[in-house]
């Protein structure tokens, strides 16, 4: 784990001296790790992802959508559509929030999804979710200005679904930066890092490389804290996936929050 104050220096030397050699997860060690998830006995479906491995020690909490929840998709996406549409952060911004509501209003957009809570917002709600997606884009596009390296906005988070194990695993990734044929991946993050931040960052990396097997593992994936103004980085090794795999099935293993503090 490396961690240096954020500057597009530092972050662009995080990149180019990101490992040389990548790590590819065999069919064997995929089985493994799936089947040590399916061993664990789980009554219901659920998902895990770094959020959950770095905020495991609290008691569980239903998700809903609020103006910060939905900076990061919006904010992506927004970014995604300027590149495709050659337009200003601003006005793409205001297309992909109009798109999403058109969704909502045709009857595209399932309950609970995104778009459909877009599209029920009044005006100054509204006005929250185009300042948070706004800050979220342009501290995004701050962070790589004078990278000097090929990057590109990803279209998705990283899925990796074991139906056996009434699990889906979800790995979250903003940018991937290719030097030359390694992969970095970054995400930037609210706040400032917690105690399990590296962990997380190792559990991305684990969940990027199961998403797609025709690839090697990513070189490195970058941690990026704004407000903090600290970048931690973790290395695509063998040793870290493991940790990561071991990270995983130990959470899931775990019993709620709650039951345990009733036990207490």
């Amino acid at each position: 784990m490396i961690s240096r104050r954020l500057s597009v220096d530092q972050l662009r030397n995080l990149v180019t001296s990101a490992p040389k050699d990548s790590v590819h997860l065999h069919d064997v060690q995929r089985a493994s790790f799936a089947q040590h998830l399916r061993d664990v006995a789980r009554p219901t479906y659920h998902r895990l992802d770094s959020w959950t491995v770095e905020h495991s020690r609290q008691a569980p909490r239903g998700f809903r959508w609020t103006p910060a929840a939905a900076r990061r998709t919006i904010g992506n996406a927004t970014l995604r559509r300027a590149h495709r549409e050659l337009t200003t952060l601003p006005d793409a911004l205001d297309h992909e929030i109009a798109a999403r509501r058109t969704r909502c209003a045709t009857g595209y957009a399932r309950p609970g999804s995104l778009d459909h809570w877009l599209g029920a917002l009044s005006p100054a709600v509204l006005a929250l979710v185009r300042a948070e997606a706004l800050t979220w884009v342009a501290t995004l596009v701050e962070c790589t200005r004078g990278l000097a390296l090929p990057w590109a906005v990803v279209t998705s988070d990283a899925y990796y679904d074991l139906p056996g194990a009434r699990t889906t695993l979800r790995g979250r990734r903003d940018l991937v930066v290719v030097p030359d044929e390694r992969r970095v991946l970054v995400r930037l993050r609210p706040g400032q890092p917690g105690r399990f931040a590296g962990t997380g960052l190792r559990v991305d990396l684990l969940i990027d490389a199961l998403s797609d097997a025709s690839v090697p593992a990513a070189a490195r994936v970058l941690g990026i804290w704004p407000e903090a103004g600290i970048i931690l980085s973790a290395d695509g090794t063998l040793e870290n996936l493991r940790t990561a795999a071991r990270v995983l099935v130990r959470t899931a293993s775990a019993p709620p929050r709650e039951l345990v503090d009733q036990a207490a």
